[in-house]
């Protein structure tokens, strides 16, 4: 029996033109086994939010280098909660203060990863937190 593949959505929200480290992850995290769902630049939160259902993904990844992520993921969650994912955990990427971080965990973003980050500490939290979310659901 396999394991079935942990499915992922990275989405780059807002008006942030920059996605050579969201193109990066996709492919790193592909490598690792995941299957990558990438939704392009600038996504609408409900744009995110129906992809993430459509696609019935484990975990939505966003990439935000503009500054924007205190306006942007708390609408995202609430598009995701609108939508009955308020289960689906999200993972932020980008520039983002060390300061935000806790604003950004009450907004329900389960880890951030930094600039520098490496792959395979992403692909290993991610794993966990899917792993924490089946063992919170059975």
């Amino acid at each position: 029996m396999t394991e079935q593949a942990i499915r992922i959505l990275i989405a780059k929200p807002g008006l942030d033109g920059h996605d050579r480290g969201a193109k990066v992850i996709a492919r790193a995290l592909r490598d690792a086994g995941f299957e990558v769902i990438y939704t392009g630049l600038r996504q609408t939160p409900d744009m995110i939010a129906e992809a993430a259902l459509q696609e019935d993904v484990d975990v939505v990844g966003l990439s935000i280098l503009s500054g924007a992520h205190q306006t942007l993921v708390p609408v995202i969650r609430q598009a995701m909660d609108a939508h009955e994912l308020g289960d689906v955990p999200i993972i932020l990427g980008g520039i983002i203060p060390e300061q935000d971080a806790a604003s950004m965990e009450a907004a329900g973003v389960r880890a951030i990863f930094g600039p520098g980050s490496s792959t395979e500490d992403i692909v290993r939290r991610i794993r966990q937190i899917v792993a924490e979310r089946g063992e919170a659901t059975t």
